[in-house]
């Protein structure tokens, strides 16, 4: 007997206006859905979750890929990662610019196995040498962040189960506005902004620095571990983090059995969560 597939993707976590709220949601449920249909096709969970993402990439709403925010220079350099969770298996990639879809890049470290983190000159390096597509960095610019420099600290991510209950997770970032260049978030580090292995899988979202200290991807699946919940633990290491560190972040979370958690102390964190072809809840 198979597994009930289940997915849930978040938009990032923060101020949200109220007018682009709908629209974000409306972008997590079309990422969530492109990655439902993948499960429901038998697909393992690490496609899926990277088909959401490549989704929410695509999405200048969001931060990641094309609508990334800028650095200190007026540049875009992102982040990414996506863990297979039964494997152990990560690819990531940091501070990377030229390209359209970081996610699909990290999936080609993942999927070439020599290295799990690949930074800068040196993911460019490879990406040639697999003859993975470039594009000019400012085609990833839209006029909103080039005109504005809005301060945003979103990232977007996904969680899925697949048929056979194996995990997966995925996150994507364009970072954090004016952050120095060079700078690498939570996203792409195992354990800290994405992590998934057979107890479960974890995107966050929030201050990178925060996240890092905390390791807190790899917190909330050691609580899920030890017998908590899934919204048990995601409400405690929400806390946790706020309690030592007193900043802001969010979570989503599936475990082994398919049972979800999700939290945030900040204002918003459009998600949306599919665990059957009649169970959609999109919710901020």
């Amino acid at each position: 007997m198979g597994f009930q597939a289940t997915i849930i993707v978040h938009g990032g976590a923060g101020h949200i206006a109220k007018e682009k709220l709908s629209y974000m949601l409306e972008g997590c449920r079309q990422a969530a859905l492109l990655g439902w249909a993948a499960l429901e096709r038998g697909k393992p969970a690490v496609d899926a979750v990277e088909r959401a993402i490549v989704a929410l990439e695509d999405n200048p709403l969001f931060n990641a890929g094309t609508g990334s925010t800028l650095n200190a220079l007026g540049a875009v350099e992102m982040d990414a990662a996506i863990m297979d969770g039964h494997t152990l298996s990560v690819g990531a990639v940091a501070a990377v610019r030229g390209i359209k879809n970081p996610i699909q890049l990290a999936r080609k470290v993942l999927d070439d196995r020599r290295h799990v983190l690949l930074a800068g000159e040196g993911a460019l390096l490879f990406a040639r040498q697999i003859g993975f597509p470039e594009c000019p960095p400012e085609t990833v610019i839209v006029p909103k962040q080039q005109r504005r420099w809005e301060k945003k600290h979103g990232t977007v991510g996904c969680v899925a189960r697949d048929q056979t209950g194996k995990l997966a997770a995925a996150t994507s970032t364009g970072g954090i506005f004016d952050k120095l260049p060079g700078r690498v978030g939570d996203s792409p580090l195992p354990g800290c902004g994405t992590y998934a292995d057979d107890t479960g899988g974890v995107s966050c979202t929030g201050n990178g620095e925060a996240i890092m200290r905390m390791v807190m991807a790899k917190g909330v699946i050691e609580s899920v571990r030890a017998g908590l919940h899934p919204m048990d633990a995601a409400r405690r290491a929400v806390a946790f983090l706020a309690e030592r560190t007193g900043s802001h972040a969010g979570l989503i979370l599936i475990d082994r059995e398919g049972r979800v958690g999700y939290a945030r102390n900040t204002e918003y964190m459009p998600i949306c969560l599919i665990s059957g072809p009649d169970s959609i809840v999109a919710t901020a």
